[in-house]
C-alpha cells in the first residue's frame, strides 16, 4: 500500500495512527501537487475503514484540533457504524452511544459541519439498534437533550436535538440496511413521531422562539413527512407552516415543508385533511398579488408551487368532493394566474413552467370519469381550457425587438424550452376542446388579419400561428373545415420579422399533409417557400418545409418543378445554407424527381450535378490538403443525400394497417435507372479520388456512403453496378482497409448474395475482404475494434443470407471461427456484441453446412472459454444477454458436446473466478444445460452466474441489475 508523499517514511505503510492520520489529511487540503493530494484521499479512504479508525476518530475529535480534522474523525465514526456494523460486539453498544450523545453536547456548540456528522453517526447508530436494542430511540434523545447540564446554553442543545432529529429520518433513507430490516425500522420511526411532532409544535408556536430555530423545525417536519407521516397527524403542524409564509426568513424552508407533506402518496387517503388545506392555499392570494407588484420573483415561486402540488397530487380526490366543486374550482383559477403571471419567461419569471403538468393531469382525471360524470365536468372546465389557451398563447409570445435582443443566448434558449412544452401541452389539450379548439383560433387569426383599424404586433400574430402549427405537427387535421381559411391567410400575413417568417414556415410544413389533399392550395404556398429559401436566417424552417412538402406532395408538384429546382440551385451555388441544410436541400429535391418521367430526371440531374461533378475533377486533380478533402467530402455528401431519396419505383407509401415499411408495387420504368446512369457516369471520377484519399477513411467513408443510399433506396436496380462496385471495394479493401468498406460489402451481401447472375462477383469480394481481415488479424487487431465489429457484423450477415458461401474451399472457416472467439475478448462493448450475433447466426448451421459442423466440433470448447471468461468477469456486465444467448444456440444445436465442454473448461480452480466454488460452478453448468427452450431463462442464470463471479451477489448493485 503506498503511503502518501509526505508520511511515506512511517516504518509501516498501514501505520494508521492520529499523527499520521492528520498528516495525510494537512497534505490533502494544503498540498498543490494533485497527485499526492490523490495518494493522500486512498490512503484516508483506507484509513477510514481500517481496525484503528475506532481508536483515532475520537481523538481526532478532541477539542483543540482544527474543524477539517475533527469532521474526518466525526465520518469516520459514521463510515464504521453504517457499514461495518456487525463488527461492533453487542456489549459496547450503550457506551457508543453515550460517548456520541456527549460528543454531540460539546460539538453543539461548535463547528456545524462537525455536529452534523455525530447527529449522522448516532441516527445511523439508531437505525441499526432500533427498535429491540434501543426502544424508544427518539424519546430518549428528546429527553437527553431537554435535560440541564454540561454547560451548554439551552439554545445550542435544542437546535442539536433538532439536527439530529432531521438527520434520522434523511440517514434512513440512505441507509444499507437489508430489506426486512428497513420495513421494521420504519414502523418504529412511524411510531416514534409521537415524540417528535409535539415537539416541533411547541416551539413553532412560541412566540420567543428565534427564527434560527424554527426555520430547523421546518426542516426537521420536511424530513419526517418523507417517512409517510400520516397527513392528519401533521396536520396542526401544517397549518403552522401556513402561518409561517409571511416571515421572509422562513419562507422557503416553510415552503419545502408544506409541499412534501401534501405530495407523499399516502396524503390523498386523509380527505378531510386536504379539503381543509384548499382555503389555506387560496388565503395566500393577497400575498401572491403581492409578490407579483413587488417583482419577487421567490414569493411566486413557492406559492405557484404549493397551488400547483395540491392540484396536481390531489386533483382526483378533490374533484370527486362534489360538495366542494366551488373552492376546487377557485384552486384551479389560482394556478390559471400563475400560468398567465406577467412577464416573459425566464427574464420576469421562472413561476408558470411548474403549472404546465398540472393542466396535464387535471384533464386525464376530467376524461377518465365514465361519460355522464364526464359530460358534468366538461361544463364546468372546458371554459377553463379555451381561458387556459389564450393565456399559454399569451405566454408564448416574444418580447418586442429591442427588449429580445437584450437577452443573454442562455435566455433566449430557455424561452424555445419553453414554447416547446407550451407547444406540447395545446397538443394535449387539443384531445379534450377538439375542433372547436382549431376553429376559436382561426376566428383570432382572422380578426387579427383583417381588421384595418387596429394594428396588429407580429408577436400576436406568430403566437397564434404557433398554437396552430403545435395541433397539426402532430394531429390529423384533415378533416378541418378551417384549414383552407388558414391557408387563404397566410398570404396576408405582413412578414416582417425572422421569428415570424420562421413559423410560417414550420406552420405550412406542419401541414404538408394536409396540402398533398388538397394540391390546389399548393400555389398559394410555395412561392413563400422558395422566397424564403434565399434567407440564411430561415435556413432551418424553409429547408425543412421544402422538404416536407416534397415528401407529402411530390406527384402533384411536376408543374412546379423546374421553379424548384432553379430556385435550389441558386442557393447551393451561392452557399446560403450550412452542410446540414445543403443534405435536407438534396433530399428534397431527390423526392421531387423522384415523380418526374425518367427524360426529366436525367435532364435536371444533368443541370444540378454537372457543377460538382466539374469541381470535383478539379479537387481530384490537387494535392490533398485538409480544405479540399473537405470541399470533396460536401460535393459526396450532397450526391448521397440526393440518391438516398432518388426513388423512381412506384410505392405504397404505407401497408393498410400502417406498420409495415413501403414496399415497392410497380415495376419500375424501363432502361436503366437515373441514378444509376449518373454513377456510372461519374464511376471513373470516384476511383479517381479515392485513388488519391485511400487513406483518409473520413473521404472512403463518404464515397461507401453514396453507394450504401443508392444500393439502400434502388434495391435490385442497383444490378448493373454491382460488378464493377465490387471489384473496387475488392481492391479498395486491399491497399487499406476500412470498415465502411466492410459495411457496404455486407449491404451487398444483403441484397445480392442470393442473386444466382450475381453470385460470383459477391462471393469473390466476400473472400476478398475476408481473407484480407485475417491478414490483419495475424498482424494484431487490437488497433482496430471498427474493422472487427464491421467484419463480424458482415461474417453474420452472409450466414443468414447465403451461408453457401462458406462451403467454398478459398475460405478459411477455421480462422474466422477463431478470430470470432478472439474478438469476444475485446474491451469494446459494440464489437462484442457483433461477434455474439456471428455465433448465434453460426451455430444453427452446424447441421446443413459440414465445414462449420467441423470447425465447432473440433473448436467449440475454445468459445465456451471465452463466453465463461467474459461472464466471469472478463467483459462488461451490459453484455451477458448477448453470452446467454451464444450458450442458448450451443445448448440447442450442440446439446452433447456442451455438456463435455461446460464439464472440461470449469474444471481449473479459479475459473473463470476464483470466487466460485465447485458447487456453484456445477449447479450453473446444470441449470444451463437444462434450458433448451426458454431463452429468458438462460439470460436469467447466466445473469445470477455473473453476480456471483464477481462477489457481486446480494448487493445493491444486484439489485439495480
Amino acid at each position: 500500500m503506498e503511503t502518501p508523499g509526505r508520511i511515506a517514511a512511517t516504518p509501516d505503510a498501514l501505520d494508521f495512527t492520529v499523527e499520521n492520520v492528520e498528516k495525510a489529511l494537512h497534505q490533502l487540503y494544503y498540498d498543490p501537487n494533485i497527485e499526492n493530494k490523490n495518494l493522500a484521499q486512498k490512503w484516508l479512504m483506507q484509513a477510514q475503514v481500517s481496525p484503528q479508525a475506532w481508536q483515532f476518530c475520537w481523538a481526532l475529535l478532541s477539542p483543540d484540533k482544527v474543524p477539517e480534522i475533527q469532521y474526518f474523525g466525526a465520518s469516520a465514526l459514521h463510515t464504521k457504524i453504517s457499514r461495518y456494523w456487525s463488527d461492533i460486539p453487542t456489549d459496547q453498544y450503550e457506551s457508543l452511544k453515550s460517548q456520541l450523545f456527549s460528543q454531540i453536547a460539546c460539538f453543539s456548540s461548535g463547528s456545524k459541519m462537525v455536529l452534523t456528522r455525530l447527529c449522522v453517526a448516532l441516527a445511523s447508530l439508531a437505525l441499526n439498534t432500533m427498535p429491540e436494542a434501543w426502544p424508544g430511540a427518539v424519546a430518549e434523545m428528546v429527553r437527553v437533550f431537554q435535560e440541564e447540564g454540561g454547560g451548554v446554553d439551552g439554545r445550542a442543545r435544542c437546535l442539536a436535538l433538532l439536527e439530529l432529529l432531521t438527520v434520522l429520518p434523511e440517514e434512513f433513507q440512505t441507509s444499507r440496511l437489508p430489506q426486512y430490516r428497513k420495513g421494521q425500522v420504519r414502523g418504529a420511526l412511524g411510531r416514534e413521531w409521537g415524540s417528535v411532532c409535539p415537539l416541533l409544535q411547541q416551539l413553532l408556536r412560541r412566540t420567543d422562539s428565534p427564527g434560527a430555530v424554527k426555520a430547523r423545525v421546518l426542516r426537521c417536519l420536511s424530513s419526517w413527512v418523507l417517512l409517510d407521516v400520516p397527513l392528519s397527524e401533521s396536520e396542526g403542524l401544517v397549518h403552522d407552516c401556513f402561518s409561517a409564509l409571511p416571515d421572509p426568513e422562513l419562507f422557503d424552508t416553510a415552503v419545502e415543508a408544506i409541499v412534501n407533506a401534501i405530495s407523499q402518496p399516502d396524503s390523498q387517503r386523509y380527505v378531510n385533511t386536504l379539503l381543509k388545506l384548499v382555503p389555506q392555499v387560496l388565503a395566500l392570494q393577497e400575498q401572491l398579488r403581492e409578490a407579483v407588484q413587488n417583482g419577487d420573483m421567490e414569493t411566486c415561486h413557492g406559492i405557484c408551487r404549493i397551488a400547483v402540488t395540491l392540484g396536481e397530487n390531489h386533483s382526483r380526490t378533490l374533484l370527486e368532493q362534489v360538495d366542494h366543486w366551488q373552492s376546487f374550482l377557485a384552486l384551479v383559477n389560482m394556478i390559471m394566474f400563475c400560468t398567465g403571471i406577467p412577464g416573459h419567461y425566464p427574464v420576469n419569471e421562472t413561476t408558470s413552467s411548474l403549472t404546465l403538468t398540472f393542466w396535464y393531469t387535471l384533464q386525464d382525471e376530467i376524461m377518465s370519469f365514465e361519460t355522464e360524470k364526464q359530460a358534468v365536468y366538461l361544463q364546468v372546465y372546458r371554459p377553463v381550457y379555451f381561458q387556459l389557451v389564450d393565456v399559454l398563447l399569451h405566454k408564448a409570445q416574444f418580447p418586442s425587438d429591442q427588449e429580445y435582443a437584450s437577452w443573454s443566448s442562455d435566455e433566449k434558449e430557455q424561452f424555445r424550452i419553453y414554447r416547446v412544452d407550451i407547444s406540447d401541452t395545446l397538443m394535449y389539450v387539443y384531445e379534450m376542446l377538439g375542433a372547436e379548439l382549431l376553429s376559436n383560433l382561426y376566428d383570432k387569426l382572422g380578426r387579427l388579419l383583417t381588421n384595418a383599424e387596429q394594428p396588429t404586433s407580429w408577436q400576436h400574430t406568430e403566437a397564434l400561428l404557433y398554437g396552430f402549427q403545435s395541433i397539426a405537427e402532430t394531429i390529423d387535421v384533415n378533416y378541418s373545415d378551417v384549414i383552407p381559411g388558414l391557408i387563404g391567410l397566410i398570404p396576408r400575413i405582413n412578414i416582417n420579422n425572422v421569428q415570424l417568417a420562421d413559423t410560417v414556415m414550420f406552420t405550412i410544413g406542419a401541414l404538408a399533409e394536409w396540402l398533398a389533399d388538397h394540391p390546389v392550395m399548393l400555389s398559394s404556398v410555395l412561392p413563400l417557400v422558395l422566397q424564403a429559401l434565399g434567407n440564411p436566417d430561415l435556413s432551418v424552417s424553409s429547408v425543412s418545409t421544402l422538404k416536407k412538402i416534397c415528401r407529402e406532395c411530390k406527384y402533384d408538384l411536376p408543374p412546379y418543378a423546374t421553379n424548384i429546382v432553379a430556385v435550389s440551385q441558386e442557393v447551393l451555388i451561392k452557399q446560403i445554407h450550412k452542410t446540414s441544410q445543403c443534405m435536407w436541400l438534396m433530399q428534397a429535391l431527390g423526392f421531387l424527381l423522384s415523380a418526374l418521367p425518367v427524360e426529366d430526371i436525367l435532364r435536371n440531374l444533368h443541370s444540378l450535378i454537372t457543377p460538382y461533378i466539374q469541381q470535383l475533377e478539379k479537387l481530384a486533380d490537387e494535392t490533398p490538403n485538409p480544405s479540399n478533402k473537405l470541399a470533396i467530402i460536401h460535393i459526396l455528401g450532397l450526391l448521397s443525400n440526393l440518391f438516398t431519396t432518388l426513388d423512381i419505383s412506384k410505392q405504397d407509401d404505407e401497408s393498410a394497417d400502417g406498420s409495415a415499411p413501403p414496399v415497392k408495387t410497380a415495376p419500375p420504368p424501363p432502361g436503366p435507372n437515373p441514378v444509376v446512369v449518373v454513377l456510372q457516369q461519374v464511376f471513373a471520377l470516384i476511383q479517381t479520388v479515392l485513388s488519391k484519399w485511400l487513406n483518409d477513411s473520413q473521404v472512403v467513408e463518404a464515397v461507401c456512403a453514396i453507394f450504401e443510399k443508392s444500393v439502400k433506396t434502388l434495391l435490385h436496380e442497383f444490378a448493373p453496378m454491382v460488378s464493377q462496385l465490387s471489384e473496387m471495394l475488392g481492391q479498395m479493401y486491399s491497399t487499406i482497409p476500412q470498415a465502411s468498406a466492410l459495411d457496404l460489402t455486407r449491404q451487398m451481401v444483403h441484397i445480392f448474395a442470393s442473386e444466382t447472375d450475381h453470385f460470383p462477383p459477391i462471393k469473390a469480394l466476400f473472400e476478398l475482404v475476408t481473407s484480407v481481415t485475417l491478414s490483419i488479424f495475424q498482424q494484431g487487431p487490437r488497433d482496430h475494434p471498427d474493422i472487427v465489429d464491421s467484419f463480424m457484423q458482415l461474417q453474420a450477415q452472409a450466414l443468414k443470407r447465403k451461408p453457401d458461401l462458406f462451403l467454398s474451399e478459398s475460405l478459411d472457416v477455421k480462422a474466422v471461427f477463431h478470430c470470432g472467439v478472439l474478438s469476444l475478448k475485446f474491451p469494446e462493448a459494440p464489437t462484442v456484441k457483433s461477434t455474439c450475433l456471428f455465433f448465434t447466426e453460426l451455430l444453427p448451421h452446424c447441421s446443413d453446412v459440414p465445414p462449420l459442423a467441423r470447425v465447432v466440433q473440433e473448436d467449440g470448447k475454445l468459445l465456451v472459454q471465452a463466453v465463461l471468461e467474459g461472464i466471469g468477469g472478463g467483459a462488461s456486465r451490459s453484455l451477458m444477454d448477448q453470452f446467454a444467448e451464444v450458450l442458448f444456440c450451443l445448448n440447442k444445436h450442440c446439446f452433447s458436446l456442451l455438456a463435455v465442454w461446460l464439464k472440461e473448461a470449469l474444471q481449473p480452480p479459479g475459473f473463470p473466478s476464483s470466487r466460485l466454488t465447485a458447487e456453484q460452478k456445477d449447479n450453473f453448468s446444470q441449470q444451463i444445460l437444462r434450458e433448451r427452450v426458454n431463452k429468458r431463462r438462460v439470460k436469467d442464470i447466466v445473469k445470477e452466474f455473473t453476480l456471483l463471479c464477481r462477489g457481486l451477489h446480494g448487493t445493491e448493485y444486484a439489485a439495480e441489475y
